[in-house]
């Protein structure tokens, strides 16, 4: 009885082993095709494109305000994709408007735009044979862009029985809702902590003080900032954007303007920027880029919070923008550490 318990263990052990080894030879999952974009906590998934896409020299590979993202196509699964396929890929408009009204409903002020008008989006991406990644080539022209807007670029997965794949059942990684953020040298979010706005006339109460400045990429030298303390949160924020183009690479002076002349902007300084660059410490191949813009000094009127009646602000400081660099990626939007 001995002998025959041990000989039914052994044989139940082959069994197992020859089970186990067949499944981890098979799919364990369906390869189903999606993108790889994680929302985050608005629904989007952010995407940093450069104004315009340069060559590793610096010399622009299209031209100015013209540029390009590769949005990963990806094959799910636990084993390696056997097979070419080409995945087709259409807009997505109808995704968008439902995220807009779940989320701001009534605020339309506050929906995402679709940019198809700024972007080219190709039918089909490739994805080869022992392969689980292809690229989608998406161009864009930012000439014109009024980055007021909060511009999204809907994407998804089309799906046909004669193409021989079937789109990821989570909507999340069929569909991809990309947030296109343009930049430049100079755009980003500015520590504001220096920056104070004072009502004019009434200094000597405090000043407030807003903990980041978003500068947006106008053109390859130009941004610019919402006046005082206004953000994108303001139904009326269009109408208060001060434009700033920088003059030099490293340092000179910055031009503000405002094209609006109800909002009385004036410049009482030239303000000026230098750009300082270090190595980290700790990871030697990691660059801090600091861009600091001084002796900021300007008046606007802020015409629409209280219905017939301006308020007159001044603005005065300096603003500084923090980048981090990883010197050992050659791709400037995939170097920056966002």
């Amino acid at each position: 009885m001995k002998k025959l318990y041990i000989l039914i263990t052994l044989l139940s052990l082959i069994l197992v082993g020859t089970s186990c080894n067949d499944e981890w030879k098979d799919e364990q999952y369906s390869q189903y095709i999606g993108f790889r974009s994680p929302l985050n906590s608005q629904g989007v998934t952010e995407i940093y494109v450069p104004y315009s896409r340069k060559d590793i020299t610096g010399n622009y590979i299209i031209g100015q305000g013209r540029s390009s993202y590769d949005l990963p196509v990806i094959v799910s699964g636990s084993t390696t994709n056997q097979k070419d396929i080409t995945v087709h890929v259409a807009l997505d408009p109808d995704t968008l408007s439902t995220l807009n009204e779940a989320r701001y409903q009534s605020r339309t002020d506050l929906y995402y735009h679709e940019m198809n008008q700024y972007a080219t989006l190709p039918e089909t991406a490739q994805i080869k044979a022992g392969e689980d990644v292809g690229l989608l080539n998406i161009a864009f022209d930012f000439r014109g862009i009024d980055m007021s807007e909060k511009w999204v670029l809907p994407i998804t997965v089309v799906d046909n029985p004669s193409y021989g794949y079937q789109s990821n059942p989570r909507k999340n990684y069929r569909k991809a809702l990309l947030r296109i953020m343009p930049f430049n040298s100079f755009s980003g979010d500015y520590s504001g902590t220096t920056l104070l706005n004072y009502i004019k006339g009434d200094e000597g109460n405090g000043s407030i003080v807003t903990s980041t400045v978003t500068g947006y990429a106008v053109n390859e030298n130009t941004v610019f900032f919402y006046a005082g303390t206004i953000d994108e949160n303001r139904t009326d924020r269009k109408n208060y954007k001060i434009y700033a183009t920088f003059n030099g690479t490293t340092n000179g002076s910055i031009a503000f303007r405002c094209d609006n002349p109800n909002v009385n902007f004036i410049n009482n300084k030239e303000a000026s920027f230098r750009i300082i660059e270090e190595m980290d410490d700790v990871r030697p191949y990691l660059k801090h880029r600091y861009v600091i813009i001084s002796n900021i000094d300007y008046e606007y009127t802020d015409y629409t919070s209280v219905p017939g009646s301006g308020i007159t602000y001044t603005v005065k400081g300096s603003l500084t923008l923090e980048r981090n660099i990883n010197t050992q990626i050659p791709d400037e939007d995939q170097a920056i550490e966002w």
